[in-house]
């Protein structure tokens, strides 16, 4: 039957545009009536022939010169060709033969905003809402949001969708898109009232419900937000969304067994994403199941294999476990992408000090300090790497570097003392030691984590001693 009406149609097009060519040539008596010229000037404009369609609407206008959808055609065509001031000039006449034409207004909006008159283009569609309502009120309101998005006047933009959920509270269109702009514009609060509002009409709008959830969760109330996600996946079990955002809050809560559940959650009901497999190895990170952490990273690296930064939470897992070797690997895979990255390197440091490999780890640890010269981290583990493997020349010139770089950080006085004493500088160790003790007690655990066996020093167990009578 469908092809039996597109032929039917497709051989009355035909007939037409042969009746309009006998027209144009001026032969015979061909007459066609406003509709059908309609159908041709549609018919140029599909097979984008502008110029065609453009004649068609000149011609269609000489027969009827009263109608003001012709009018508006022309209107487009010429826009639609850059012809923007004999758009305006062709819209203001149709404007006489029918100023309630909604297309009217919106034809004159992109000519305005072409010519880049966005002042003109708001006056013209604020205006223009007075004059209609209901469904065509709305359109224009969607028209004045798109045009303050596009000169970035984003408190006005959200204004226009509230007006529109005002008049059509459940208006799929508005409440996706005033979700993203709540939280772009930090206006929480106020999309939290307006969704408020609306469910308290329209309780079984799963979107509302999701705003609001998001409203709170922009706000971080992310048990009242959980508590709206809820309601939003009651009503729509298989809205995702809801779900992973859900996963987020419990997140946020530190409730990793929970979020795990919601995030699973999403993976049933959508297509796998390397964010989801991620999200939910993190959760079984912090619970400290090193294994199912890795187990997930992995299903996100094979889904993002150019993501250095997830083969680097897979080797953080191994270390975790003392698995040194095993964490390597997984840091050359990162880095491989990413040679430089200060926390590869760090971590790379560490494994290879572990595994006894100290020219590497000096390497990877000096990389991280000139990547980061003001980052205490980088600077600690090669201090603490070059003491730990007796190199006290170097240690105690790049804990008094670090000392520079970092205006000063305590610990690196900490750790002079302790290199003195090693170099059996003795007066020096505890003048050091003294003036860390006075600026920064608490980092003496630091200073002690270094060399356990520092305390049978006699001297620095006095020094610790005073110090703790002083206080």
């Amino acid at each position: 039957m469908k092809e039996q009406s597109s032929q039917q149609n497709n051989e009355e097009l035909r007939e037409l545009l042969k009746q309009y060519q006998h027209l144009r040539a001026g032969r015979g008596h061909s007459f066609l009536d406003e509709e059908s010229f309609e159908k041709i000037i549609d018919h140029f404009d599909d097979a984008e022939n502008l110029p065609g369609a453009l004649e068609a609407a000149e011609i269609a206008m000489q027969h009827y010169p009263y109608s003001s959808a012709l009018v508006l055609k022309k209107a487009d065509l010429l826009i639609a060709t850059r012809k923007y001031m004999d758009a305006l000039d062709t819209l203001d006449h149709a404007e006489l033969l029918d100023s309630h034409d909604i297309n009217l207004y919106i034809l004159k909006t992109d000519a305005y905003l072409a010519l880049d008159q966005q002042e003109k283009a708001v006056e013209l569609l604020e205006n223009a809402l007075a004059l209609f309502s209901g469904e065509e009120k709305i359109e224009l309101l969607f028209e004045l949001a798109d045009v303050y998005d596009d000169y970035e006047e984003f408190d006005k933009l959200f204004d226009c969708l509230s007006l529109i959920l005002d008049q059509d509270p459940t208006n799929e269109e508005a409440l996706h898109k005033i979700c993203f702009w709540t939280d772009f514009t930090g206006r929480n609060e106020e999309g939290i009232r307006l969704h408020l509002r609306i469910i308290d009409d329209f309780p079984y709008s799963e979107l509302a419900w999701f705003n609001l959830a998001a409203a709170y969760q922009g706000l971080k109330l992310y048990e009242k937000a959980i508590d709206a996600y809820k309601y939003a996946v009651v009503i729509d079990e298989k809205f995702d969304y809801a779900y992973r955002n859900m996963g987020d809050a419990y997140i946020r809560l530190r409730r990793y067994k929970d979020a795990i559940e919601v995030l699973e959650k999403v993976l049933e009901l959508s297509r796998p994403e390397d964010v989801i497999y991620e999200a939910i190895g993190h959760c079984y990170d912090k619970l400290k199941n090193f294994a199912q952490a890795r187990f997930y990273y992995k299903k996100a690296s094979h889904m993002s294999p150019d993501d250095s930064k997830i083969y680097y939470k897979v080797a953080c897992t191994y270390i975790n476990e003392h698995q040194w070797t095993q964490a390597v690997k997984q840091l050359e895979s990162a880095m491989q992408i990413s040679r430089m990255q200060p926390e590869y390197n760090l971590a790379m440091g560490e494994c290879k000090m572990k595994l006894g490999n100290i020219k590497d780890a000096i390497l990877n640890f000096s990389n991280v300090v000139r990547s980061r010269p003001k980052n205490v981290a980088g600077w600690e583990a090669l201090v603490r790497c070059l003491y730990n493997s007796s190199f006290y020349e170097e240690a105690l010139e790049q804990a008094n570097a670090a000392l520079s770089r970092t205006d000063g950080k305590t610990l690196f006085t900490y750790y002079l003392s302790a290199i003195y004493l090693a170099m059996g500088k003795s007066k020096e160790a505890m003048l050091h030691l003294e003036k860390a003790l006075i600026k920064a007690p608490k980092l003496l655990k630091k200073f002690i984590e270094l060399n356990p066996s520092i305390l049978q020093n006699q001297q620095v167990v006095e020094m610790i001693a005073r110090h703790k009578r002083k206080k």
